[in-house]
């Protein structure tokens, strides 16, 4: 009798072991469950508090040139990569094309969900930027700076957003107009990604 006393308390003491194990990492998940809220909740509040603090104070501090952007490291930056654009330049003497490849650098995924929408404008804007352009302005490191200029310009106004150009300072007529307050524009920055002239 005392074996099958021993053989009943043994899969007792098995299922009171799976029990604890079971109970364990219940804990642990639900622990895990808690803190990973609460840090989410805490990130959402700073986010939501410097959005506060941008749209109060912001717009006088933020700087006048896209190059001069601090990256905030917190947030990974988000990246536009637009087909290559293959175009004819407009140099008279020769015929002469240029296979250039684009990426813009936008505030977050979102708009660049919004920015996807507008592609086929937006590639319109930048092919006619590129058609304007000889080959020694496109070889220059002057020239490739306004290109990036212009189309960070041409990316946003598919939009609605026009970002006025800094070259066109009042030079015509000698009066100094008041100047408007510096628009957002959420395309940070125009990389490329491949650039060849031939």
């Amino acid at each position: 009798m005392s074996s099958a006393s021993a053989t009943a308390d043994a899969p007792k003491k098995g299922n009171k072991k799976l029990i604890v194990i079971i109970a364990a990492v219940v804990l642990l998940v639900g622990i895990g469950g808690g803190a990973f809220a609460y840090i989410a909740k805490q990130k959402a509040a700073a986010a939501a508090a410097a959005a506060d603090e941008e749209e109060e104070g912001g717009e006088e501090a933020a700087p006048a040139h896209a190059e001069t952007r601090k990256h905030d490291p917190k947030h990974a930056p988000t990246f536009v990569p637009l087909e290559p654009f293959v175009v004819n330049l407009a140099d008279k003497e020769t015929e002469r094309f240029a296979q250039v490849g684009v990426t813009l650098e936008v505030d977050d995924a979102k708009f660049a969900d919004e920015l996807k929408a507008y592609m086929p404008a937006i590639r319109n804007g930048i092919l006619m930027v590129l058609a304007h352009k000889t080959s020694a302005e496109l070889l220059s490191q002057e020239g490739k700076l306004a290109l990036q200029k212009e189309i960070l310009r041409e990316s946003v106004l598919p939009l609605g957003i026009e970002v006025e150009d800094e070259s066109e300072e009042p030079a015509q007529g000698k009066r100094k107009k008041k100047r408007k307050s510096a628009v957002h524009n959420p395309v940070s920055r125009v990389h490329f990604s491949n650039f060849i002239v031939q």
